[in-house]
């Protein structure tokens, strides 16, 4: 686009039939982020401000779309988005809290900017990894679609975004899903100081849409009424007709990516282009034109903002500085949860593992009616382990839904639904590709509760596990990437009754859980489990034999191979610890077990280096030192991928050098 710096006004406005008293409201929500903006940059500059993520010229596209919306319906936006948080009416004492990193602020100074979200102005913010509010939009949007209310979500990311993957996942489950999302793409011109022509090679954004069979538009983002009305004539018509809708804004980002990036990068044309379409003095100088805003008028706009801003940043400078306080900052890593032991009044029958999952899955959907289900084949053809075989004859394919190839955007909408007040399960078809859903689990829903306060009521089942003669895909076990995370629960049960009780459990947990579930267990493992609902605690092992020479520590599938190589060698003297809870750990059990026997063995399948039984076993060097007769073992898997051949998964795996330690130990 070549800049053309003839014309005096770049934006041609009509009233829209909008009365003079909605215009000056319109005027007066445009000059409130600006003028909060400039003394923001003054403040930075003063260095009272750590960072700064400037939206001047960009006013527009925040304020139109919050005006469009209603209160009760969320809008997702950005860093450049404070207009929505000045619209919805957000007391600036708080604001300027938050970027001070004050207790008032919506983080309590543990993150900073505008990443936070705020239940009760029903605006969720971003995290730094900008994709996966585009999936989280959509399980809001879903939970509403399910509750059946009349309600839209809108979810901002800049052009920019819209090369990353969850851009496309997102959009796709959206339209697949027909969910009532506006996706608010801001075309800004720059990725930090990459031009769209580096970015992307479509002319329009909103082109997009048509790949994704979805309705899209391009408007305007500097015409503050254009934006309102059409974006309000979209809402209301998607509140009436849900399904998702892209829209592309065309703006420009007028400062740095952040104040510190500059805009050397911009040609000076190009700048003045968008200077002279400013949204605010063009719509300034149109109201007066048209004798809607006098002079004294906008004088009394300004001088009101200003005393707003001015009284307000007063109360947070009064504010003390954040101080550390551990019991608080421990607290709040997850939402409170207090445990329900629900013990079993039914008879019991021989089951296997899979069984038992599959009855706890189906039990606690029928305890939890807002419990939605989500996963590859899971619905009609019950998943590729059957687990959820028959479920949508019982629940409908709203509760049990099939979703396409997309980890990330599926984690995203269950975190979305956690948001909007239900209980969301994930089956990972197999727990390696949880690697493509890697970022919001770690980064998300680990994260939000200490954030902001908002927590994620989320299971993400894992079947895992070698010995199944699957290769390097289908095969690892990988709870290691997790219990390392601060705010993610991990569960790996070896027995069909733990795995119920666990299970059920996992589900009344308000906190996001990874539960394993070992395949070569599935059809392996009976046990007598009873048939009604019941419950067990997390952080609580389970001691399958007492003895006072070794203890063996271990979880998952090689509790068994414990169990096979203990009775094999009539180790009668060995305590065999089944932790069958990674995260909470059961400290307790662990540091009794070795200080009574003196000595500790850990095995896993897992490779050694860097896994939970590394950290195990430095736990119990620094807890039992002086009780320990020999040193701490453990036994894991080869530190290589998992082979495919059976003859090569024998030897990776760590069975018979489990019994070689645990025979050495012995007689050390």
């Amino acid at each position: 686009m070549q800049p053309d710096t003839s014309e005096k006004n770049k934006i041609t406005f009509q009233k829209n039939q909008l009365s003079s008293s909605e215009l000056l409201d319109l005027y007066n929500a445009l000059l409130k982020p600006r003028l909060i903006e400039e003394k923001m940059l003054i403040l930075l500059r003063q260095g009272k401000v750590s960072k700064w993520f400037s939206g001047i010229g960009q006013e527009a596209i925040s304020v139109g779309v919050a005006k469009a919306l209603n209160k009760d319906e969320y809008i997702l936006p950005m860093h450049r988005n404070l207009g929505v948080f000045t619209t919805r009416d957000v007391p600036l004492n708080r604001l300027f809290s938050q970027w001070q990193g004050k207790q008032n602020g919506f983080t309590k100074g543990r993150d900073r900017s505008f990443h936070f979200g705020t239940q009760e102005y029903k605006i969720i913010g971003m995290i730094s990894h900008l994709g996966p509010q585009l999936g989280v939009a959509n399980g809001i949007a879903l939970a509403h679609k399910l509750k059946k209310e009349n309600k839209l979500t809108a979810v901002f990311t800049g052009e920019g975004g819209t090369s990353e993957g969850d851009f496309h996942e997102a959009l796709n489950i959206a339209s697949v899903w027909e969910l009532p999302v506006i996706f608010c793409v801001e075309n800004n011109g720059y990725g930090l100081s990459t031009p769209t022509n580096e970015q992307y090679r479509c002319e329009n954004i909103a082109d997009r849409g048509q790949g994704y069979g979805m309705e899209s538009h391009i408007i305007d983002g500097n015409n503050i009424i254009e934006v309102y009305t059409r974006v309000s004539k979209i809402a209301e018509s998607i509140r009436n007709d849900p399904r998702p809708v892209l829209i592309e804004f065309k703006t420009f980002r007028r400062r740095g990516h952040e104040e510190a990036s500059g805009t050397k990068y911009v040609p000076e044309d190009l700048m003045k282009f968008w200077e002279q379409k400013d949204p605010i003095d063009n719509f300034r100088r149109f109201l007066k034109n048209e004798n809607i805003l006098s002079e004294a008028q906008d004088e009394d706009f300004k001088e009101k903002i200003k005393l707003e801003i001015d009284t307000h940043l007063e109360t947070a400078n009064k504010e003390p500085i954040t101080t550390f306080d551990e019991t608080k900052e421990l607290n709040d890593v997850f939402q409170n949860f207090k445990y329900e032991d629900i013990q079993s009044v039914d008879a019991s029958e021989n089951i296997r593992l899979i069984d038992a999952i599959a009855q706890a899955v189906a039990q606690s959907m029928h305890r939890h009616n807002s419990l939605v289900l989500m996963g590859q084949d899971i619905a009609e053809y019950g998943g590729v382990f059957k687990i959820t075989e028959g479920l949508v004859a019982k629940f409908g394919k709203d509760r049990v839904r099939n979703t396409p190839i997309c980890e990330s955007a599926v984690i995203g909408a269950a975190m979305g639904l956690a948001i909007n007040g239900m209980k969301a399960m994930v089956e990972m078809q197999f727990g390696d590709f949880v690697s493509s859903g890697f970022n919001p689990i770690v980064n998300y829903l680990a994260k939000s509760n200490f954030r902001w306060n908002q927590n994620a009521d989320v299971v993400i089942r894992m079947p895992c596990g070698a010995d199944v003669g699957a290769g390097p895909f289908h095969s690892q076990t990988n709870e290691a990437w997790f219990t390392k995370v601060p705010g993610l629960k991990v569960i790996y049960p070896a027995f069909p009754y733990d795995a119920k009780g666990l299970l059920n459990t996992a589900f009344n947990d308000p906190n996001p859980v990874l539960f394993f579930e070992h395949k070569a267990l599935y059809r392996s493992i009976r046990q007598e489990v009873p048939q009604d609902y019941y419950t067990l605690p997390f952080g609580k092992a389970s001691v399958l034999q007492r003895g006072s020479k070794v203890s063996v520590i271990t979880y998952g599938a090689a509790v068994h191979w414990a169990m096979e190589i203990i009775a094999k060698n009539e180790l009668e003297e060995i305590e065999l610890i089944d932790l069958r809870s990674l995260q909470p750990l059961d400290i307790e059990c662990i540091i009794a077990s070795v200080r009574k026997c003196g000595k500790a063995l850990v095995l896993t399948e897992d490779s050694l280096f860097g896994s939970l039984a590394s950290e195990i076993s430095a736990l119990i060097s620094e807890s039992c030192f002086e009780f320990l007769d020999a040193p701490v073992m453990r036994v894991g898997s080869l530190e290589t991928p998992i082979p495919f051949a059976p003859g090569l998964e024998e030897g990776y795996l760590p069975k018979q050098r489990f019994q070689e330690k645990l025979l050495e130990l012995i007689a050390y």
